[in-house]
């Protein structure tokens, strides 16, 4: 595992919303923490409404938690340098994108990084958010003179084949369409996570409890361990 980190020197990783780094790349960047290397998170929103019940948590309750929640993870996986861009969780996509894309190519030029990581165009679940921080941060790599790799996250064909009918249950996919899994050999990193390193992506996960508790709840801690053991990018077309 180290080996693989190590290649990505420093990391920019750019999410819609906070958990969604701590799924995807939480332990790619507790590993490069702990390596020394330089790591700069990026949040889009605070996922002020991502909740099935507005009327208990309204978004100001709610993105205040999710800020504090983010915290905890960070300091679980030992990453010093979060920031929020502050845009509007679910209006991400009817956004002029000059703006943001401008934000984000400055953080680019700014951090100078060896690895950029993001969605992939589809979002993962294809949601609207993470459809257009992939779209975003492709624009700002280009307009930074495209410095480092940029990787998307993807999932394997066997992560799909064993977890595809669990997702359906926890309904994670946003529209009609399904992600199409990757093949082992087209990985630029596929990292398993086991033992220490897994607890402490789970502990990070178990930091953003209105989050991650529904998706507990339904799988039951085990699986969710296993589901989330595994960490896959793609090199961007």
């Amino acid at each position: 595992m180290e080996e693989q980190v190590e290649k990505l020197g420093t990391i920019v990783s750019i999410w819609a919303h906070p958990d969604d780094e701590t799924y995807l790349a939480g332990g790619i960047m507790a590993a490069a923490a702990e390596l020394g290397q330089r790591v700069v998170c990026v949040s889009a929103t605070e996922g002020e409404h991502g909740t099935d019940d507005p009327v208990a948590w309204p978004p100001e309750r709610l993105g205040r938690t999710r800020r504090w929640e983010a915290a905890a993870a960070m300091a679980v996986l030992g990453v010093a340098d979060h920031r929020f861009l502050g845009y509007p969780d679910g209006g991400m996509a009817a956004l002029d994108p000059e703006e943001p894309v401008a934000r984000i190519a400055a953080l680019l030029v700014d951090v100078a990084p060896d690895t950029v990581l993001t969605f992939g165009p589809d979002g993962g679940t294809f949601h609207p958010d993470h459809q257009t921080i992939s779209a975003w941060v492709g624009a700002a790599w280009d307009r930074a003179g495209r410095p480092g790799r940029l990787l998307h996250a993807t999932m394997t064909a066997e992560h799909l084949e064993t977890w595809g009918e669990r997702y359906e249950q926890w309904r994670v996919f946003m529209t009609d369409e399904r992600p199409v899994g990757v093949a082992p050999d087209d990985l630029a990193v596929d990292l398993r996570l086991t033992g220490a390193a897994l607890d402490r992506k789970i502990a990070a996960l178990l930091a953003m409890h209105t989050q991650v508790a529904p998706a507990v709840a339904l799988l039951g801690i085990d699986d969710y361990r296993a589901l989330n053991a595994g960490e896959a990018f793609i090199e961007a077309p």
